[in-house]
């Protein structure tokens, strides 16, 4: 909310999107954000691809989509209980395809041309730390993704 705040002239007035605090998107809301955004940001708990269904997603054409953040890989104890309770349904070459290498590679199948993504597993405070840094670099400084991502490294 405060990145949001912090950035609402001119940027977030044509935002749109859903907090995950308030309701849980449904598929069909998942796929409209996907297909309609020239940017995306997720921002949650888990494995960002826990959240889609994966034959929708490798199915689905987003050409628009400039450029895709995945603050993810956060893990709680609700959001771990969450995920093991999912995954039990799930192949091991399922979960194997929502680790972050084979879900850059998917998003980039899929149409998506740059992504942002954690490789591990981190706090909730060190993604919004790094939030923080990809909101300034992007929005205020102006800097190419390449920059900001070089920034994040540092």
């Amino acid at each position: 909310k405060e990145i949001l705040e912090k950035y609402h002239d001119p940027f977030t007035l044509q935002w749109e999107g859903v907090i995950g605090n308030i309701r849980v998107p449904s598929q069909a809301e998942w796929e409209q954000l996907l297909t309609n955004c020239s940017a995306f940001l997720f921002y949650g708990m888990e494995r960002f691809m826990s959240h889609i269904l994966l034959n929708r997603l490798v199915a689905m054409n987003i050409p628009k989509c400039h450029l895709m953040i995945l603050l993810d890989l956060v893990r709680s104890k609700q959001s771990y209980q969450r995920i093991t309770n999912s995954d039990i349904h799930k192949s091991c070459l399922h979960i194997a395809i929502e680790s972050p290498t084979e879900t850059a590679v998917l998003l980039s199948l899929t149409g998506v041309r740059s992504i942002i993504a954690n490789q591990w597993y981190t706090t909730l405070q060190e993604n919004a730390e790094r939030l923080e840094i990809l909101s300034e670099s992007l929005l205020s400084s102006g800097r190419t993704t390449g920059q900001t991502v070089h920034i994040l490294q540092q």
